[in-house]
């Protein structure tokens, strides 16, 4: 601790003081209940928790706020950088001198000074008079944070909402849901699925108090309606609203549902699925599909000649990919008169599938490796064929753009629930499937693609067939019913699927 954090937290008496952690979890920095005598003990220095309270603008005003003081300052206590990029909100101790010469007259309310002082916004636990308050709970996947994310910005968007997260430290919301400007808390629960016995034992012994934290973060937050989207927290969130008789919806991405809303399915009041064969598992289900980005729904139709093939593994890549693909390589561009291939590697295996590539002879002008995409619309937009996984969030882009697929679901997904995605998309007409297993035999693979590549007649009645699975208005949607459950006014009516 820096001196000047050992004297707040040394001189400040444990009676007149509620104790907070820095972001490294260090119990240093206290609130006065009583700012006046704050403020007379320490008129240079302002301590800001950047936690209780705060939407998404007020938390850019805050950061703000502490970059004007740190820039101030002759030697600032923290990089702002680092500040900016950290995933937790974390307390920081900065130098305002003129603190005390700015605030409200001294008969004012000393909290309410303070609040004024730091923020034009009403700085008050529970949002503003009226607003609209939503937890959406879940997460772990890109498949349930990305939609849960697209919702949450239409309910700020429409409603001025006040939305808070309820995640865990493993799923990929630890990351996503600050880098949105949503406000995260965090939960310790355990999994339950694919995991040794012991493991699964112990998540069931400390369930209780993943669901009892929940209660208190509800309580605080005190919402209009709680949304889950599955994923490790959403099972204790929804369990606690459920107990606490709250109005609650769930979300499902996939075709065959998670364990944590199969567990909830039929108690909560609404439930919004992205295919018809989930319904089954929720009461009073409607087909909404996933929120996906607007530029997916208006990419130009590539030219049916030269076919280009993109090769996508998801974030991280496929390994199953990277191998079997350089394999057959050689033979599927002689196959395919003009054929080109993009292949996305993932990071850690972009240099040995590069290797793969060109120690198979093929021709390097017609062919591509890359690591990742941060363009995604663009490099679909060029696919007259794309093969990849069958998560959520691959299957809803690959209906919206349009793009006829060759499916390779990931065996070891929960559920099987990537082989059921891939098996709807077949049903509907606007893919083909082929399991792991399949490409033990590279010739399997081989005659796969250049049996669609060579069909441009095929690829375009699967392009049809893929946008039937497309909702464009998903969010909007998803928002309508939340809206509803929250006893608001959404003011559009919901033109989705009811079963």
């Amino acid at each position: 601790m820096t001196e000047a954090q050992n004297s707040i937290a040394s001189e400040c008496p444990r009676n007149d003081r509620k104790t907070l952690s820095d972001g490294f979890g260090i119990p240093f920095f206290t609130v006065f209940q009583d700012f006046e005598a704050f403020f007379n003990k320490f008129p240079d220095k302002v301590a800001i928790y950047l936690q209780f309270g705060l939407d998404a603008h007020q938390l850019i005003r805050w950061k703000q706020i502490c970059y004007d003081q740190l820039t101030q300052s002759e030697s600032p206590s923290t990089d702002f950088a680092a500040f900016v990029a950290a995933p937790q909100p974390q307390s920081v101790l900065i130098n305002m001198p003129e603190a005390h010469a700015n605030l409200p007259p001294e008969n004012t309310d000393s909290g309410d000074r303070f609040s004024r002082y730091v923020s034009a916004v009403p700085f008050q636990k529970g949002g503003k008079l009226g607003q609209l308050r939503v937890v959406i709970a879940g997460g772990g996947t890109g498949g349930h944070i990305i939609p849960a994310l697209a919702v949450a910005r239409e309910l700020v968007e429409r409603e001025s909402a006040d939305v808070l997260f309820i995640g865990t430290q493993r799923g990929m919301e630890i990351r996503l849901v600050p880098e949105a400007g949503f406000r995260l808390r965090l939960i310790d629960v355990g999994q339950l699925k694919n995991v040794s016995l012991i493991t699964r034992i112990r998540t069931l012994i400390n369930l209780p108090q993943s669901v009892g934290a929940c209660k208190r973060i509800i309580r605080e937050f005190q919402p209009n309606v709680v949304f889950g989207v599955g994923g490790y927290a959403s099972g204790p969130a929804m369990a606690a609203a459920l107990q606490l008789k709250l109005p609650t919806m769930v979300f499902e991405p996939n075709a065959m549902p998670g364990l944590a809303n199969r567990l909830v399915g039929k108690r909560v009041q609404a439930a919004a699925v992205n295919f018809p064969a989930a319904a089954d598992y929720f009461h009073n289900a409607e087909v909404t599909g996933i929120p996906v980005r607007p530029e997916f729904f208006s990419l130009p139709a590539p030219p049916p000649e030269p076919p280009h093939l993109l090769v996508f593994g998801g974030s991280q890549g496929a390994r199953l990919f990277n191998v079997t693909l350089p394999k057959i390589a050689g033979d599927l561009l002689a196959a395919v008169p003009g054929l080109t291939i993009l292949h996305q590697s993932g990071v850690r295996h972009a240099t040995t599938t590069e290797e793969a590539y060109a120690a198979s002879g093929a021709d390097r002008s017609r062919w591509k490796v890359q690591p990742f995409f941060d363009d995604m619309p663009i490099r679909f937009a060029r696919a007259n064929l794309v093969m990849a996984r069958s998560g959520a969030s691959t299957v809803a882009e690959l209906a919206a753009a349009g793009k006829p697929a060759l499916l390779v679901p990931f065996a070891a997904a929960a559920d099987e629930h990537q082989k059921r995605n891939a098996e709807e998309m077949v049903r509907a007409g606007a893919a083909v499937l082929l399991n792991e297993w399949d490409l033990d035999s590279p010739a399997q693979l081989l005659n796969a693609l250049v049996q669609l590549l060579r069909s441009p007649e095929q690829l375009a009645s699967m392009s049809a067939a893929a946008r039937t699975q497309a909702h464009p208005e998903a969010a909007q949607h998803i928002a309508n019913r939340l809206i509803a459950l929250a006893g608001r006014d959404s003011g559009a009516p919901s033109q989705v699927t009811s079963l």
